[in-house]
């Protein structure tokens, strides 16, 4: 891997980020990029320290500061927790993405409260706290990108719940850009198409044929990559979309 030090000249060159969900996946990726861009990220884990530990190391590697948090986010202090971890370290935070959630898939017959439950406090509720503690820090010009998803628009199956939770995360995405606007917050929504992470894909045969189904329907012909999904994040916390607020953006390659 290339080192780069100190990087002055990034599209997010002196900006504190937190990025939940970010020790896998499409967090980690989106942490990586933000380093890269010259920021400082603190990468939020649930569970799995030994890899957000080795995504800290790559943002350091790539130019960015990099710290630690584990937590979860749907426990009542949770969001004290992380958004402190950039308030003690870098002494600001100006950019939030609430990418940390679960999905739980099975037909909706088989619903249950815990099902709900579980969902739920994760996706919507982790994501409401954080905001909410981070909102008390941000200053003018700050950006929250919340990490949704394209299943609201093209519903597959055995998802009810799941989209439910992200259905719920496009209408706090616009009724918190209208409150925060006038303080000069920025609120937007990145919603992923199928993306291939670490977990996305295996060798089971009905996986690959629900894959190659999507990969017929998407127009671009192909799976999302955790960098296109990065790339959309940069965007959105940069400068560059000063003028953008409230907008859930389909990174799904056409596919609705």
């Amino acid at each position: 891997m290339t080192k780069h030090m100190n990087n002055e000249a990034g599209k997010l060159a002196g900006k504190v980020a937190v990025v939940t969900g970010a020790s896998k996946g499409i967090g980690a990726e989106i942490a990586r990029a933000f380093g890269r861009e010259g920021a400082s990220v603190v990468v939020h884990y649930n569970s799995s320290k030994a890899d957000a530990d080795a995504v800290a190391a790559e943002v350091r590697e790539l130019g960015g500061n990099a710290v630690i948090v584990g937590a979860d986010v749907s426990g009542e202090d949770a969001g004290t927790t992380i958004v402190n971890a950039a308030v003690e370290n870098f002494g600001r935070l100006d950019v939030l993405v609430n990418n940390a959630g679960i999905s739980e898939f099975r037909a909706f017959e088989e619903f249950t409260a815990d099902h709900y439950e579980r969902q739920f406090r994760t996706n919507v509720l982790g994501t409401m706290l954080i905001t909410a503690a981070a909102v008390k820090h941000f200053e003018t010009g700050a950006s929250i990108i919340n990490i949704g998803s394209s299943a609201t628009e093209f519903t597959p199956p055995a998802a009810s719940v799941y989209i439910a939770t992200k259905g719920a995360i496009d209408a706090f995405t616009r009724a918190l850009a209208s409150e925060l606007g006038p303080r000069g917050i920025r609120v937007n929504c990145i919603k992923p198409g199928m993306t291939v992470t670490e977990k996305q894909l295996d060798d089971d045969s009905t996986v690959s044929d629900f894959v190659k189904t999507f990969v017929e329907q998407t127009p671009l012909r192909r799976l999302g990559k955790t960098t296109d999904i990065a790339n959309a994040a940069i965007f959105l916390a940069s400068d560059a979309s000063a003028f953008i607020t409230g907008e859930r953006i389909l990174v799904s390659g056409g596919l609705r």
